[in-house]
């Protein structure tokens, strides 16, 4: 299946810009713990917002009748209309500046870096590049290179999974239940139906399951290196390699510290590596 891509078009959005504001409220937060940490404690004004809360701050929002027919806004306003059906959180890099905190209102700025279009073995591929700014009291709190890939609709050929990790010495098991990938999908107000839509998940997209979200892989991946640590890192780049969905549970490893870095990552029993990611402080 081919699908022809006028990169040159496309690439005129490149430094289009939007922003939004938000508040971190206290009953926001609370929710965002009880599904993430299991922590159902009340959270005090002032209070450091929780590690990557900020996916859940001033979403683009939309009206159902701006809905797409796999529920994101239809394409063409701030993010280009790449004629792909399939999208995907490819990875990116997050640098913690200062903490958000419960009460604070918070601007996001947000920028199109770059429109690229590339070949990949299952067709081609368009990574738009977007940059986030996060910012409180007049000070930029964390900034954001997120990397969005557009993909044709599956050819039917089962992709190979990727090699397993070098062995790792701390884990987490993850169960991605359909309660839990609708309610992180409820918190970042995220509607790809992906998601929570199984039928069109597996139909429509290919996908064997659920498919779990890239950040909140990349949310679990931040929070077990700032366990291992003892300390949130400052900085976070991370991958997506391959999709994890909820038949099964999956791990969150991570190898030895090694000169201030620690490389982690998600995995199944049957998807060795679904996320990678190198933290550092």
């Amino acid at each position: 299946m081919t699908t022809a891509i006028d990169v040159d078009s496309l690439q005129a959005w490149v430094g289009r810009t939007e922003s939004a504001e938000d508040e971190i409220t206290v009953e926001r937060v609370r929710a965002f713990r009880a599904t993430i940490g299991g922590d159902l404690s009340l959270p005090q004004k002032g209070d450091p917002a929780p590690l990557a809360f900020h996916w859940c701050l001033a979403p683009r929002l939309s009206t159902l009748a701006e809905a797409d027919v796999d529920g994101h806004p239809k394409r063409g306003d701030f993010l280009p209309p790449v004629p792909l059906p399939r999208r995907m959180w490819a990875g990116g890099e997050l640098e913690l500046l200062a903490p958000l905190r419960v009460g604070d209102t918070v601007m996001r700025r947000s920028r199109i870096a770059d429109v690229a279009l590339k070949r990949g073995r299952s067709g081609p591929l368009c990574f738009v590049t977007v940059v986030h700014e996060f910012s409180a009291h007049g000070s930029t709190c964390i900034r954001e290179r997120h990397d969005i890939v557009y993909r044709d609709k599956p050819s039917g050929e089962a992709a190979t999974p990727e090699a397993a990790a070098e062995a790792h010495v701390a884990e987490t098991v993850i169960d991605p239940s359909p309660v839990l990938l609708f309610r992180y999908s409820a918190l970042t107000f995220n509607s790809h139906r992906i998601h929570y839509d199984v039928e069109y998940a597996m139909r429509e997209e290919g996908y064997a399951g659920l498919v779990v979200h890239g950040p909140l892989q990349a949310t679990l991946l931040l929070y077990h290196a700032a366990a291992i640590a003892g300390r949130a890192p400052r900085r976070l780049s991370y991958r997506g390699m391959a999709p994890l969905t909820h038949r099964q549970p999956f791990r969150v490893r991570s190898a030895p510290l090694r000169d201030g870095a620690l490389e982690c990552w998600t995995g199944s029993e049957t998807v060795p590596i679904g996320m990678t990611a190198s933290a550092s402080w």
